[in-house]
Formats: C-alpha cells, sequence, structure tokens
C-alpha cells in the first residue's frame, strides 16, 4: 500500500486524544475510591455511635453483609480490602442469574471490560502498565455459583455450561457452598486445548474485586485460582482446564517475553493493562490491545466471508435519526445514512450495519478521527451485540497506513534507543 501522511518518526508523536481520555478515566476512579471510603467512614462511625441491638430493621437492611467492627476499622486502614463489602453489582448478579433467553443475554453482554486498542503509546509504559499476550478464542465471563458453572459469551449468550471446581461451581461435597458463594472470571476459551484462559478476576468467594487495582486483581488470580484445583487436567466434575496467562511488568525484558516468548497457546496480540485500574464494564483506555502480523492472524479485520477486504469496513449502530454510531460511551457519530438507503434496504434503529471507508475523505483533525463519507455495505453479522468502538475503527485505519509497531513501543521505554537497536533488543531473550 501507498506510504500515507501519517508516516511518522521512529519515536513518534501522538497522534490521537487517548491518553486525555486515560488520565480522565483515573480521576474517576479516585473519586469513586474517594466515595466508597467516606461510606466505610460512615459506617465504622455508626457502628460505634449505636449498639448493635439499637439498629433500625432499615438500617440493618442496608449493610446485609456486615460482620464486625474489625472489618469496618479495616477498611480505614487498607482500602483495597473494600473489594470484600457488598456492592451494587453484587446484586446485580444474583439477581441476573434469574434471568432468562434475551433478559440474560442482554444484561451479561454489557458486563465486560473492554480493552481500548492502543492507537497511541501510554506515558510511563515502564512503571505503570502491565504486559501479557492474549490467546487466541472467544471472550467469555465464567461465573460459579448454586453448584454450577456457565459461561457466557461477549454477546451474552451461553457458551458451556458445566461442573467446574470453582468455588459453588459443582454439586459436590468438596465444592459445594451457600448460595452467596459465588465467582466470576474474565476468560478467554482457547478452543485447540479446550482450556479458559484466566485474564481477570472480578469476584472471588462472592468477595467483589470491581474497585480494586488491576495490580491487587492480578495478584489474588495468581494466588487463588491455582488453590482450588480449577487448574487441574478436566474429571467427571471438573469438565474444562484452567489456567492463568503469564503477565509481565512492561519494561523491556517482559514485554519482549509477551512478544516473543513462546506459550501454550495461540497469540492473539498483546493485551496492556494499567495497573492502577478498577474494573470497570464496557470499554476503557486502561487496559488497551495491540497487534501486529508477528503476535497475531488477525491484525486486520476481514469481511462476511473471512478477506481482508481493499477498503477499511466499519460496523456501527443506526440511531432513529439515521445516525451511525460506535459502541462508546458516550458513543461517536461517524456519519449519517441517507432515509433513502434506509427505506430501500428496510433498515431498522438498531441494526449493526457494515460500511466501508473511504481513505480520500478521512482527517484526523486535533486528535480526534473523522471518517467523512461511508458506503452502505450490508447489514453485520446478526450475532453481534455491539458496533466497533473507536479505538478500533482508529487503530485499523492506523493498521493499514502507518502502523503503530513494536520498536515504537520498545522506543517509549528507552527514550536513548537508536533505530539500530535491533540487535540490543534481541540479546533481552532468554
Amino acid at each position: 500500500m501507498a506510504p500515507h501522511e501519517l508516516r511518522r518518526p521512529f519515536k513518534r508523536p501522538a497522534i490521537s486524544d487517548q491518553q486525555r481520555r486515560r488520565d480522565l478515566a483515573l480521576i474517576r476512579q479516585t473519586q469513586q475510591r474517594s466515595d466508597s471510603q467516606n461510606r466505610a467512614r460512615r459506617l465504622a462511625s455508626s457502628i460505634f455511635d449505636l449498639p448493635s441491638h439499637s439498629l433500625p430493621d432499615a438500617c440493618q437492611a442496608d449493610f446485609p453483609d456486615i460482620v464486625d467492627v474489625g472489618y469496618a476499622i479495616s477498611l480505614e486502614q487498607f482500602p483495597e480490602l473494600e473489594a470484600s463489602s457488598p456492592t451494587v453489582r453484587h446484586l446485580d448478579f444474583v439477581q441476573a442469574s434469574k434471568l432468562k433467553g434475551s433478559a440474560a443475554r442482554h444484561w451479561f453482554a454489557r458486563q465486560l471490560m473492554l480493552t481500548e486498542w492502543m492507537i497511541d503509546v501510554p506515558p510511563n509504559l515502564d512503571r505503570d502498565w502491565y504486559v501479557f499476550a492474549r490467546p487466541a478464542g472467544k471472550r467469555c465471563f465464567v461465573v460459579s455459583s448454586n453448584g454450577s458453572t456457565v459461561s457466557r459469551l461477549r454477546n451474552g449468550s451461553v457458551l458451556h455450561h458445566f461442573p467446574s471446581s470453582l468455588p459453588n461451581g459443582a454439586r459436590t461435597k468438596e465444592i459445594s457452598a451457600p448460595s452467596h458463594v459465588y465467582c466470576i472470571l474474565d476468560c478467554i476459551f482457547h478452543e485447540p486445548d479446550q482450556t479458559y484462559y484466566v485474564i481477570d478476576m472480578v469476584c472471588w468467594r462472592g468477595y467483589s474485586l470491581y474497585d480494586c487495582s488491576a495490580e491487587f486483581r492480578f495478584f489474588w488470580l495468581n494466588s487463588k485460582l491455582s488453590e482450588t484445583g480449577a487448574c487441574n487436567p478436566p474429571s467427571t466434575y471438573h469438565r474444562y482446564r484452567f489456567s492463568v496467562v503469564p503477565i509481565y511488568d512492561c519494561n523491556p525484558i517482559g514485554l519482549h517475553k509477551a512478544y516473543t516468548g513462546g506459550f501454550v497457546f495461540v497469540k492473539d496480540g498483546l493485551l496492556f493493562y494499567n495497573r492502577h485500574a478498577h474494573y470497570q464494564t464496557g470499554n476503557t483506555p486502561l487496559a488497551l490491545v495491540w497487534k501486529d502480523e508477528l503476535c497475531s492472524q488477525y491484525v486486520l479485520d476481514t469481511d462476511s466471508q473471512g478477506h481482508v477486504p481493499a477498503e477499511q469496513q466499519v460496523v456501527l449502530e443506526l440511531q432513529d435519526d439515521g445516525k451511525l454510531i460506535t459502541s462508546d460511551d458516550p458513543p461517536i457519530v461517524f456519519g449519517c445514512l441517507e432515509r433513502e438507503i434506509i427505506q430501500k434496504s428496510s433498515l431498522q434503529a438498531g441494526n449493526f450495519l457494515r460500511l466501508s471507508v473511504i481513505d480520500e475523505c478521512v482527517r484526523i483533525v486535533d486528535g480526534k478521527l473523522e471518517l467523512g463519507d461511508l458506503k452502505f455495505v450490508g447489514k453485520a453479522n446478526r450475532a453481534r451485540a455491539f458496533a466497533d468502538s473507536y479505538s478500533k475503527v482508529f487503530f485499523q485505519y492506523t493498521a493499514r497506513h502507518s502502523p503503530l509497531q513494536f520498536q515504537d513501543l520498545i522506543a517509549s521505554l528507552d527514550p536513548n534507543l537508536d533505530d539500530n537497536s535491533e540487535s540490543n533488543d534481541m540479546e533481552m531473550i532468554d
């Protein structure tokens, strides 16, 4: 493909506003943590001020899982322990387990934390980020509760219903537990070896980890999962094996291990997690995915026949007024479909449409991507639950014209690295 105006030097400047979104996400987290700590202070104060027998029923209903004063005080001293306090999400999952059909699919489709695609290299990559290889496969939630285990795909549909060695994941004497004990794992199911590779821990034995940092969640994931026998080979009451993906500090050695290291699974790019990031549902700039041809078979999107089209294609959601939006919150408007096309193709609001991007109409203005005119191709696969995200569209565009390369990642870790450093990089590989 001919060179494009986005051609960059080895150590490239930022071309998008992705870092601004990261800064805002961290500010929101800080505010949420502050609000949570204030609630803990009020909780501890109320326990000291009122004898337990004098608590009104309404107050007791607000805090159904409070165990003792010592636990409330520890929330002050160790904020990470707040992960084990009851949250609205706890109630959501208990109620959602009773949902059926499309209602269940709709709810579960919105519970995963979805990575943004890396458009620019974050600053302080070596200090604030982890990196690990992404297994190729189906992204899913795995929930164990009431003596059973269920995995649900990104679109909310059930992938497997099976017994497992996760807490309360099978109806056996050793594994069964009270109904309030359940686990939620963020996984990728790898077909070739029939293994669930766990990339994040959301809840463990009923304790929520949503508001814990990635650093804390990864520590618990590595220390707790192996204790259950979930990593053991399949058996009668443990149909699928679970495995933890090796996670590295994002320094030159860790980045090289994730990029060039050998793994038992097929690799599909690299994942980068900000060590301070909480687990938030939907798209987040605090978790990123990056790919190139050496670490993934699927860098560029394919069409409905599985071929890479000559023109970039995007999937956007149609609105009542004809606008075409991404899956972001708030959504980004990338264009508008003519009413004549809508009527002729019998399209409705909420449909996911496949459209071609015309390169000559694309602009990047103040770090924001503008697509200009789009050509309607047809409806997207009915199994889709979301339109493309803004960062995916942006990444796919740059991947075709001036991709973010592995050397760009290395350069961000070592500002003194020059263009002749390739041999030095390779010396770091064991």
